[in-house]
């Protein structure tokens, strides 16, 4: 039920120190400040470095704040982050990526202070070396080194008012003495998640609408303990053991259906769904340096275990145009359950040479099974003749085994010279069987094995001082998630839903990507993404043909997860950032161009081998082979308001334009933010306001040759209002735990 956006930004800022010099005489007899301009934004060989130690953004912000003012990041909605030109972001702290759900991940970057973080890196091309798929990217947060040993944490409330109220807390602690460090965090939340949709599809000759809201709850509860041990001077064992619960019961799809054809007909979908999901998982480190130069052995092995239990009572309501609700016509219950288990192991060595070369090697193995063990039961009334109940049951077992090894190499030949190159080898195993005897044979068994031969290769090059330009080109996949895969069927309406496809393949993605880079100042960033057998949700409507000939009665709307063909997107991005008024005043803006074009066609649901047809029997196909041009335009302002930096004021905008994909045309989005944020010794006060204008509604619109439209327009409430009080206490020098990177992390990514 939820629809996930994307968009980007760009900035930075400075820095000024002050340096002694003495003379040599006995006497000092003065002292000069010197200033120097510090390079806060740069480009290395295969990232971008903001040094954010000193950036008066810093101070008082958490975490979370800061990564939305960063170059080249940004967020739409408040809960997840974009790298331009991405669809996603991985999170690693300290080189090592975050061991937790995406949901409790946020709200540790909302927790943690912002003045606890040294620089951000942002990878826009990552290495072989990193276990991420298709177009993901990588932000990794580089904490301050404090050596201190004792207590710290921090404590954050706060209330937010969209549609609907909702709370949360948190309390993250800390704790280092001798060779022991423990981290710990619990969350906690409450909230409501609001949406409006309007639905229309059809033809000349006929047409469904329907129009409602859908309300889901939410309550949370999760956090993680993570405990290090030095064994020795150069060696290290950790155990993460990371939780999150979620609960939403009686969400409620309350959709008015106005059916067109020979005559009007009207009805209600009255769904009402109960879900809970458990996610745990336990990973063991064992870290040990080799040299001084910084070479190391890193071990990890991993359980993960992931359950989610569904039960929705799907009803449809006969009705008139006064929206009465009469009888009920239709009852389709449905129990959707999902248990997934994985056990993995990652093994990863670094050599560092003193000649400035570095030679990394590893691999990694994944062994991952899924029960998916549904049940649909559908009953008709008042029908005559009467028809008997359905009973539909589907226990679908889903088998993968992941090897992968990668070898990277990277050189600095010069001052202004340096390079990357490497590759990643993967072989992959899956078996997915069936019980479900309503469905041909062939649907039962997907038996697949393929192997992938994934380069990476990157090159940086400065100019001179204040000119730099980069190079990054490499191949990557993208497996489709276990929810993707498990076939269920998500229903809006009697003849409208979702169907998740066991048969979906991964698919592969070709990155290319040139930056220049001005006094650290200026960018210019050019990106060339094409995507093979794009996984992706679309849009097939007409009355289906079963593989023996069968006619259906109605014109139904299914949104079918499958293979769609080919993509290109191609982006160009200027940005710049600057400080204004002795840093009273920081601006970012950026805005660029990206140019999509798609090729896709569907004929046939995979999931069942329906072909469909219009009124007169022909047959119909979905057909996207469109190019668009949009523009992106986002700019971030933080001004101070006191010469102390305590009282601060943001407003921050974006627009996107209209742009094509693989649903339709998405019309333009465009959101106005405002805070202010009161920092008073230990304590930071916020007060955010988020889509001030109302504009953040996504409208999809779509019409084939053969006279077929789609229309969907989606309301999520985006407008609303977030208080929130943040507490630091104790020693805040305590020196951070050891963030691990986990041997499953790239399986969890899947299970979301």
């Amino acid at each position: 039920m939820k629809t996930p956006l994307l968009i980007a930004a760009i900035f930075f800022t400075g820095f000024a120190f002050a340096q002694e010099k003495k003379q040599d005489t006995i006497k000092t007899k003065s002292i000069e400040e010197v200033t120097i301009k510090k390079q806060v934004f740069k480009k290395q060989s295969d990232r971008f470095v903001y040094d954010v130690a000193a950036s008066p953004v810093a101070k008082g912000n958490t975490t979370f704040d800061l990564l939305k003012q960063t170059p080249l990041l940004s967020s739409t909605d408040d809960k997840t982050l974009k790298i331009a030109g991405k669809n996603n972001a991985l999170i690693y702290i300290n080189g090592r990526k975050t061991n937790m759900d995406a949901d409790s991940l946020v709200q540790l970057l909302k927790s943690t202070p912002a003045e606890n973080i040294q620089k951000i890196e942002v990878i826009t091309v990552p290495g072989s070396e990193y276990q991420v798929e298709s177009s993901d990217g990588i932000i990794n947060i580089v904490m301050k080194k404090k050596m201190s040993d004792g207590l710290s944490g921090n404590m954050r409330m706060s209330n937010m008012q969209n549609k609907y109220n909702g709370s949360s807390a948190s309390v993250s602690i800390n704790y280092r003495k001798d060779k022991l460090g423990i981290s710990s965090n619990i969350f906690a939340g409450d909230n409501i998640q609001a949406q409006s949709y309007v639905l229309k599809n059809g033809n000349s000759k006929s047409s469904n609408e329907s129009v409602g809201d859908i309300t889901d709850p939410n309550k949370n509860l999760g956090g993680y303990l993570n405990i290090d041990y030095q064994l020795t001077d150069k060696s290290n064992l950790a155990l993460s053991w990371n939780s999150w619960a979620n609960r939403s019961y009686d969400s409620k799809v309350d959709l008015f259906n106005t059916i067109v054809s020979d005559s009007t007909q009207y009805t209600w979908s009255k769904n009402r769904e109960n879900a809970r999901s458990y996610n745990n998982s336990l990973n063991l480190n064992y870290e040990l340096k080799t040299d001084s130069l910084g070479s190391k052995l890193n071990l990890n092995a991993a359980y993960l275990n992931y359950r989610r239990f569904q039960n929705t009572d799907n009803k449809t309501y006969g009705s008139n145009i006064s929206r009465d609700v009469l009888g009920l016509n239709q009852q389709i219950i449905q129990n959707l359950p999902q248990i997934i288990n994985n056990f993995s192991g990652t093994v990863d060595y670094i050599q560092k040479f003193k000649n400035d070369f570095t030679v990394s090697v590893g691999g990694n193995f994944n062994k991952t099974k899924t029960d998916n063990d549904t049940k649909n039961d559908t009953f008709i009334f008042n029908a005559q003749p009467p028809v008997a109940p359905k009973h539909d049951p589907n226990h679908f077992v889903y088998d993968e085994t992941i090897y992968g090894v990668y070898l990277t190499l990277e050189k600095k030949f010069s001052d202004k010279f340096s390079g990357k190159a490497g590759a990643r080898y993967e072989v992959t195993s899956s078996l997915g069987t069936s019980d479900n005897t309503n469905t041909p044979e062939e649907f039962r068994r997907i038996d697949r094995k393929y192997n992938n031969f994934l380069p990476y290769v990157s090159f940086n090059y400065a100019l001179n001082q204040t000119n730099n330009i980069s190079y990054a080109f490499s191949t990557r996949m993208r497996r489709p998630s276990f929810w993707e895969i498990n076939p269920v069927r998500n229903i809006l309406t009697n003849d409208n839903y979702t169907q998740n496809n066991p048969f979906v393949k991964a698919s592969s993605t070709y990155n290319q990507e040139l930056t220049y880079m001005y006094k650290s100042s200026y960018f210019l960033i050019l990106n060339h993404s094409l995507y093979k057998d794009v996984i992706t949700q679309v849009p097939l409507q007409g009355y289906p043909v079963s593989p023996d000939g069968k006619v259906g009665t109605n014109n139904v709307l299914r949104y079918l997860r499958t293979n769609f063909g080919n993509k290109q997107e191609m982006s160009a991005m200027f940005g710049i950032q600057k400080s204004y008024f002795k840093e009273y005043w920081t601006t970012n803006f950026n805005i660029g161009v990206q140019h999509n074009i798609n090729n896709g066609t569907l004929a046939v649901d995979p999931t069942t081998g329906d072909r469909f047809q219009d009124i007169d029997g022909k047959p119909v196909e979905y057909v996207n082979k469109t190019k668009s041009t949009s523009i992106v335009i986002q700019t971030n302002n933080t001004i101070r308001l006191d010469k102390k930096k305590t009282w601060f004021v943001g407003v921050n905008y974006f627009f996107v334009d209209k742009q094509q994909i693989e649903l339709g045309l998405l019309k333009n989005l465009m959101s106005l933010d405002l805070s202010l944020k009161k920092v008073w010794n230990e304590w930071t006060f916020a007060l955010n306001v988020t889509d001030v204008l109302r504009t953040n509604i996504v409208e999809i619109e779509d019409f084939q040759a053969n006279g077929n439209y789609n229309y969907v327009k989606n309301d999520q409430f985006n407008r609303g209002m977030t208080f929130s009080i943040t507490y630091n206490f104790g020693n805040q020098k305590v020196k951070k735990v050891r963030d691990i990177e986990g041997a499953s992390d790239a399986i969890k990514s899947r299970t979301r």
